[in-house]
């Protein structure tokens, strides 16, 4: 497995995966991934045989991102670094890829103390929260989203 810098090429990839893995995660444009792409800490996608496989998006504190998941981590924390998305194709799922860019996310950060991200629980992503809880994270807070819709449970895991 290879875990490198996004190119431009990778970003049919990267745009197609994150479309198949909402509701876990938002939806994004190219122009708010060319956005990450100069603003975020970390944009890096992972390849097995050549073959893309997955990516992970990371931010520290500072960046001017509206998101209120992110925001919410600014408000109680001073320092972290925040996985803002991270998405395995399926063909990929239990080989190590995501581990392999957390790793590589918290390895590039790390005078951070913590590691941190949200998980859905509205709706359920119950096969995320047990692999962030198997990986060392612990639940810290929550917060509803779309009157209700959706409500995440924030993430930290100590680096």
């Amino acid at each position: 497995m290879k875990i490198s810098e996004i190119k431009q090429s990778d970003f049919v990839d990267v745009l197609a995966l994150n479309e198949e893995s909402i509701p876990h995660v938002s939806r994004i444009s190219g122009d708010e991934l060319r956005w990450f792409c100069d603003n975020a800490a970390f944009v890096q996608v992972a390849k097995i045989n050549d073959r893309f496989a997955g990516f992970l998006i990371g931010l520290r504190p500072g960046t001017e991102y509206a998101s209120p998941n992110y925001r919410w981590f600014c408000d109680n924390y001073d320092d972290f670094a925040y996985v803002d998305r991270v998405a395995v194709s399926a063909w990929a799922r239990r080989r190590g890829v995501a581990e392999s860019l957390y790793d590589a996310f918290a390895h590039s950060q790390s005078e951070a103390p913590v590691m941190t991200c949200e998980v859905n629980i509205r709706p359920p992503n119950e096969t995320s929260m047990l692999y962030h809880e198997r990986m060392g994270f612990r639940q810290v807070g929550s917060q509803e989203a779309n009157d209700g819709e959706k409500v995440v449970a924030f993430m930290e895991k100590a680096l």
